[in-house]
């Protein structure tokens, strides 16, 4: 099977949806695609949508705005012959919401033609980009994504606008056990936990803390932490953590020095050794202008 990139054919579709969206009366008859009202019974989900949970309070409140307001926005649909329906390809929370309303048809923009690998990647990246997917439904989409079009995470993380780590610890997730991904999806623990939880290789021990995670109101630097307790070697004493507030120093001052910094904390906790890391001569004459700018 040939290797099928994302191209800039799908850049320009991705591109023409979202003007459609925004000016659907301009972009439309350009575009040679049609803006109509459609009747709610005409139109199905769109099959390679990658939201599965839809949050009950958030569309009833949709649906009271929609009521008083209208709806601002139209849905993209394309049309199925066969099925002699409408099939969404953007908006179907705002078409769950308009169901909820009490609406009989509502405003559609309807795209002539998209392929089944153009549905899949126009619903992924438009949920991720308004950051409406939990941890587990972007994992997924990713991985559709990326099985459909034959890409790597490097050119999927560059479509999207992620970077490759966000990516790859994204697809990481789907490592966890299935109930620790449910959770994920209900919200019980958030993806920082997730992560936390992936630290852990044994079974039984990732369990545990799984276990401690839902019972308790653990942050996510606790998590880390008790995972990298439950990895040392029996018997290993056990690193004691940084305060809050100096790991909240070191970060902000890589920040503005724009390079490694650490501190390094004695018996005493009022004593300790502020640690700046540079590679180069060049970049240590950088980090002592800063460093002045800072002080003069």
């Amino acid at each position: 099977m040939s290797r099928q990139a994302l191209g800039k054919g799908l850049d320009a579709l991705l591109k023409q949806t979202r003007e459609m969206v925004e000016n659907p009366a301009a972009a439309a008859p350009a575009n040679g695609n049609q803006v109509a009202k459609i009747a709610i019974s005409k139109i199905v989900p769109n099959r390679f949508q990658p939201r599965r949970v839809f949050n009950d309070e958030k569309l009833a409140e949709l649906a009271q705005s929609i009521k008083e307001h209208g709806l601002t926005q139209p849905i993209v649909v394309v049309y199925d012959a066969g099925l002699d329906k409408y099939e969404i390809v953007v908006g179907e929370r705002r078409f769950r919401a308009s169901q909820l309303a009490g609406l009989t048809e509502i405003d559609a923009i309807i795209h002539k033609h998209l392929d089944d690998k153009q549905m899949c990647a126009l619903a992924l990246i438009e949920n991720i980009q308004r950051e409406d997917l939990n941890p587990i439904e972007t994992a997924l989409g990713y991985k559709s994504l990326m099985s459909k079009f034959y890409v790597t995470q490097t050119e999927l993380a560059s479509y999207c606008g992620k970077s490759k780590a966000a990516v790859s610890n994204s697809l990481r997730l789907l490592e966890l056990p299935q109930d620790i991904q449910q959770a994920l999806q209900d919200g019980v623990i958030t993806e920082g936990h997730g992560k936390a939880l992936l630290m852990v290789t044994d079974p039984a021990k990732r369990a545990a803390l799984f276990a401690k995670l839902q019972k308790s109101k653990m942050s996510v630097r606790q998590a880390e932490d008790a995972a990298r307790v439950l990895m040392l070697p029996a018997g290993k004493p056990v690193k004691a953590a940084k305060p809050v507030e100096i790991t909240a120093f070191e970060a902000d001052l890589q920040t503005a020095l724009g390079t490694k910094v650490e501190v390094k904390c004695g018996k005493n906790p009022k004593k300790g050794t502020l640690v700046i890391h540079y590679n180069s001569l060049d970049e240590l004459d950088n980090i002592a202008g800063r460093l002045k700018n800072k002080l003069l």
